[in-house]
């Protein structure tokens, strides 16, 4: 039996600003808790955190026990490429059409359960592969793995959209803080608990086997029914009509073969331009340099861009893909997103969305580094972060998503804001006492909960940006230009706290917060301009 709660539609970004500025009374904004459409987000978010720790934790402890050397288990993590450039491919989520799945299940169950099944078809692939069989087993390994990413990219792109799609504006907040409570407590699942799995058939370091680890990857799947019977149970958001008969079936078949050709340009192009970098490193004295290896990365990623658009463009030339659905598909979004909100606001909006994040993840990156400097052993580190941590976050979300309906988006955006910067200082308290539980555990218990907050009301607000008719594509841009400044700066942390030491180190990610107020601000003032009608699209 299906959810039968009704669906309405996401507010129209021509009205957005209306409802970043709700005020719920106490009693709604609590009751919403209760709503259907909030705990259904809870199972999808489980099955959306599931895969991402295969790829980060447990798949690299594999390989190291199988005896794969450390510099091939790295390039396992190009694997998860792919959660940074899902935009690329929304568009097809959002136009393409699945045989008969879309049919019968709709736009975007269809899509779910496409995705899901990719997920456990590549967890089952690694399961009948052992990496310690040779490079023909590594390579299958690396496919699998690359399956996973995308798979896993993609269910997150659906669920994202459909999130959206399924309620109004002003329950996206706690629908968010539901979905990050799921996401958390799938990570746990395949973070620790495939790695007690593994441990407890039998596999060490030292003693390496292959069917502990293969038992381990034929039970995870079944964790992902969790996701596949939500995806049956629910309802198709009835938002817009979609019209897929504007195309040829052969349109659609052309347009995602345009995509493989131009993916596949990137990825070679990507793959053989480290190996460049790694020649040119040990064969070009002072190349190894931070400032010289983050120009050359620049250098290489923005080469891989080139060719894949390249190919792209060329191929549309040629009549490869129908120039009419790639407009429609790529260019409508970003076209219909300039036109709503005009160019000077579009840029205070990206400002903001690239900064919003920018103190969590340069802390974040070094913070491990940091707790153990500090003499904590890896127990109290794992207790305090990895499990009390989690569950402060989880009740972060909440309490954000309570109090964005009650007090409205953007007052709670300026909120999480400083609660950030603040949290962010906490951290020179426990710098200056040392190896002392109590102030690590009441600096964590800060931290997460003030990032639990942040985004309950920053998905809120994502989620109020976007058209419902181009809702995969608008959200996944924003979604991948929300970690891209942070983690590329986050790649100077350990620079820093080497030139400057810790102290001064969060006071500079505490002080990075500070701009994201201003872009509020003016993401506010811009924002009521538009709805007021006294400021037009430029």
């Amino acid at each position: 039996m299906r959810v039968q709660f009704p669906l309405q539609p996401s507010v129209d970004p021509a009205f957005m600003s209306n409802h970043l500025k709700f005020h719920h009374s106490w009693r709604e904004s609590l009751s919403v808790v209760l709503q259907p459409q909030v705990w259904v987000m809870l199972l999808l978010g489980f099955s959306a955190g599931l895969p991402i720790m295969l790829i980060f934790s447990s798949l690299s402890i594999w390989l190291l026990e199988a005896g794969i050397q450390k510099s091939e288990v790295t390039y396992f993590s190009w694997a998860a490429l792919g959660y940074s450039f899902k935009f690329v491919w929304a568009p097809l989520v959002d136009r393409v059409p699945i045989p008969w799945l879309t049919r019968a299940f709709g736009a975007r169950r269809s899509w779910m359960l496409l995705a899901q099944f990719g997920i456990i078809s590549a967890i089952l692939l690694m399961a009948v592969t052992d990496p310690a069989q040779g490079q023909s087993a590594v390579l299958v390994m690396a496919m699998a793995a690359v399956l996973l990413g995308f798979s896993s990219a993609t269910q997150d792109i659906v669920i994202d959209a459909y999130r959206i799609e399924a309620a109004d504006a002003d329950m996206q907040a706690m629908m968010s803080a539901t979905y990050i409570a799921g996401y958390r407590l799938g990570m746990i699942v395949t973070g620790a608990g495939a790695l007690y799995l593994a441990a407890y058939f039998g596999t060490t370091r030292e003693h390496y086997l292959y069917e502990a680890w293969r038992m381990t990857h034929l039970i995870i799947p079944l964790f992902m029914l969790v996701g596949v019977a939500t995806a049956f149970w629910i309802k198709e958001p009835a938002v817009i009509k979609r019209d897929y008969d504007r195309f040829a079936n052969t349109d659609y078949v052309r347009l995602c073969a345009l995509f493989v050709l131009a993916a596949t340009g990137f990825v070679a192009t990507f793959f053989w331009g480290g190996q460049g970098i790694a020649q040119l490193k040990a064969s070009v004295p002072g190349m190894g340099g931070h400032l010289s290896a983050f120009l050359l990365e620049v250098l290489r990623f923005s080469a891989a861009v080139t060719i894949a658009f390249g190919l792209a463009w060329g191929l549309v030339a040629m009549g490869v893909a129908s120039r009419e659905l790639v407009v429609v598909s790529y260019l409508e979004p970003i076209r219909n997103f300039l036109y709503t909100y005009g160019t000077r606001t579009t840029v205070i909006l990206l400002c903001l969305v690239s900064l919003f994040r920018i103190s969590d993840v340069v802390l974040g990156v070094i913070s491990n580094i940091f707790y153990t400097e500090m003499g904590f052993s890896k127990e109290e580190i794992a207790t305090a972060v990895k499990l009390f941590g989690v569950w402060m976050t989880i009740l972060g979300g909440f309490l954000g998503g309570v109090l964005t309906m009650r007090f409205g988006v953007m007052l709670m955006l300026a909120v999480s804001a400083i609660l950030v910067v603040a949290t962010n200082l906490c951290f020179i308290l426990l710098a200056q006492t040392g190896h002392d539980v109590y102030v690590l555990y009441g600096v964590v218990s800060a931290d997460n909960l003030a990032a639990g907050i942040a985004s309950a009301s920053f998905i809120a607000f994502l989620s109020a940006l976007v058209n419902v008719r181009f809702t995969a594509m608008q959200y996944a841009i924003f979604s991948s230009l929300m970690t891209l400044i942070p983690k590329l700066t986050a790649g100077y942390s350990g620079s820093i706290v080497e030139a400057l030491g810790y102290v001064p180190f969060f006071t500079i990610t505490g002080l990075l917060g500070l701009p994201v107020l201003f872009f509020i601000y003016l993401a506010a003032k811009h924002l009521e301009l538009a709805q007021a009608g006294t400021e037009t699209p430029d």
